[in-house]
């Protein structure tokens, strides 16, 4: 079975460019659990109705002098949607579904075809009936916006032709600036614009020293040389949003500010567990925290600069009756975590709040973009790929998160247990991706 469709003839961006370096070679992955068994053909037929209309699904790449482009082409279904034979009585499934991702990473796609596919199995684990897993090279979008797409091609299990509710962010409250005097509030711009500046010399100083030599502490979580090129696994865990909404509200923070805070706990009990036993072996006396002093352990946060394209415009952009902006447009933040053992377990949500707030008063991530887009027009891809390498190797891991629907959603008629992305090529042991169902 084949869809197809024309024109095409568009240059990569930057970014694109860049996740196509030898050292930054990137891929999405999206696992897609569903309540019930797949049905292959139902699927290809959704496909070709939605997510194919988007011309980076569609288009290969062509290289024409020292120029690449996307070029739309008809594509072989065959090729894209792959379905293995699995035997249903499979004794762990869910761990063959670890080490059938796992095997992902092993091979690249291929460029000779667009560069995704979508793996169909049916086999039931301990969270859903049957697994869909799509496979995407980074260059055809940034994250936020492949996930965004993903969702805007299902639909509400309520209402098969509505499109899924997503969140979206509330405006700041500037009513209390409103009720200041314009002095008063002349001053606070001024203060808060010397914030701005000052932090962001401070970030983006951080950044460049980053790149030339600031490295984290070597720890159990740290990557070695190359180790984007090994094997990666691939393990998604669901806790309650319920749960996480409750903790937001009584501290009067943001999801963003949990999660994070939660992260940072979980690095700090495993840590020490890692330190402790290795003391133990090694004679030391025991004490109240394994974890030695004045750890540096910092996440590299991939930001989308430009603003994310929402359901509808995607929905439209798909049934070709509209346009969204697309591709990567990402800058860097650096976020040092806090490693140390606390006995009150929200003070790492308030340790959490605290960096956040400081890092939205900064342009690091538009300083970073505009850096990485003058090295790549001016010395080219390699010296790009290289230097955003060394910005993720010298740092232990990286984080995003995006936020889902807040109702039960169908995949072409297939309701969804759960929605776990993730990425794999970068120089990082550990990728912590949280995708957010609210029902």
């Amino acid at each position: 079975m084949a869809c197809s469709s024309e024109g095409g003839g568009e240059p990569l961006s930057p970014a694109a460019r860049l996740f196509h370096s030898p050292s930054f070679n990137c891929y999405v992955i999206a696992i897609i659990g569903c309540k019930t068994s797949i049905n292959p053909q139902v699927i290809r037929d959704g496909l070709c109705q939605t997510i194919l209309k988007h011309p980076r699904f569609t288009s290969k790449l062509v290289k024409k002098g020292r120029k690449t482009r996307w070029t739309e082409t008809t594509i072989d279904l065959d090729n894209h949607i792959i379905v293995p034979q699995i035997d249903s009585k499979i004794d762990f499934p869910d761990r063959f579904v670890e080490d059938y991702i796992s095997n992902f990473t092993k091979t690249p796609l291929d460029i000779s075809k667009p560069l995704w596919e979508l793996h169909l199995l049916n086999i039931k684990t301990s969270n859903a009936e049957s697994i869909g897993i799509f496979r995407i090279h980074h260059s055809l979008g940034d994250g936020t916006s492949l996930i965004s797409l993903l969702i805007a091609a299902t639909r509400k299990t309520s209402d098969p032709n509505a499109l899924p509710t997503v969140p979206t962010t509330r405006k700041r409250d500037d009513s209390n600036v409103h009720n200041c005097s314009i002095i008063v509030s002349f001053w606070l711009s001024i203060l808060w614009g010397l914030r701005l500046i000052w932090n962001t010399i401070v970030d983006v100083l951080l950044l460049v020293l980053t790149i030339l030599f600031f490295k984290d502490t070597h720890t159990p979580l740290k990557g070695a040389h190359g180790v984007e090129l090994n094997t990666k696994r691939f393990v998604y865990l669901m806790v309650s949003m319920d749960d996480i909404k409750l903790v937001k509200a009584e501290m009067k923070t943001t999801i963003n500010d949990v999660l994070l805070g939660l992260t940072q706990a979980g690095l700090a009990r495993y840590l020490n567990r890692e330190y402790g036993v290795k003391n133990a072996n090694d004679g030391a006396a025991m004490s109240k925290s394994g974890i030695p002093k004045n750890i540096r352990l910092r996440a590299s946060i991939l930001v989308n600069i430009r603003a994310s394209p929402g359901i509808q415009d995607l929905a439209d952009m798909m049934a070709e009756k509209g346009k969204a902006r697309w591709g990567n447009k990402m800058g860097y933040i650096i976020f040092p975590f806090n490693i140390a053992l606390q006995e009150d377990p929200l003070e790492y949500v308030r340790q959490a709040k605290a960096t956040i707030d400081r890092k939205k008063q900064s342009l690091e991530a538009i300083c970073s973009y505009a850096c990485a887009k003058l090295v790549l027009n001016l010395f080219g891809v390699k010296i790009a790929g290289v230097i955003t390498r060394r910005v993720l190797f010298h740092t232990t891991m990286a984080f995003s998160n995006v936020a889902g629907p807040v109702e039960e959603i169908s995949f072409y008629g297939h309701p969804v247990a759960f929605i776990a992305p993730s990425v794999y090529g970068h120089p990082h042991v550990s990728l912590n991706f949280l995708q957010s169902l609210l029902f």
